[in-house]
């Protein structure tokens, strides 16, 4: 009944741009704090970005700073990923998730003991020349 779907994924050359976008049905998710996380081949899944409840929290991995923007719009019940400069280690699946406690004004890109939950199915991020 809870859902996320990402979109937004695409081929990109190197320093080139995409936005991901993080719908949700069947619940509110201005309600949540959202995550970002990726997973290359043969990876684990990192995180990427997270945003708190109400926008007034953001967080980044260190490899994304300065690079990555997260965004939310609770109008459109979506949280966005705006990445800049893209390199190709950027590449990989792209999946957004909801931080299972409500109503958090501060937010981890660290998924610990299942923070998170429900995922979304992941949009493909590919970053090549």
């Amino acid at each position: 009944q809870l859902q996320l779907v990402e979109s937004g994924g695409g081929l990109v050359q190197p320093g080139g741009s995409l936005r991901l976008s993080c719908a949700a049905s069947g619940f509110t998710l201005d309600s949540y704090a959202i995550g970002w996380f990726r997973q290359a081949p043969g990876k684990e899944r990192e995180g990427v970005s997270c945003i708190s409840y109400g926008g007034v929290n953001v967080g980044y991995a260190d490899s994304v700073k300065g690079r990555f923007t997260i965004s939310r719009s609770n109008a459109k019940n979506t949280v966005y990923l705006q990445m800049n400069s893209l390199k190709p280690e950027d590449t990989g699946v792209y999946y957004c998730a909801a931080d299972r406690r409500s109503y958090r004004t501060i937010c981890t890109i660290v998924d610990d003991k299942g923070l998170y939950d429900p995922w979304g199915q992941g949009t493909q991020v590919t970053v090549s020349s």
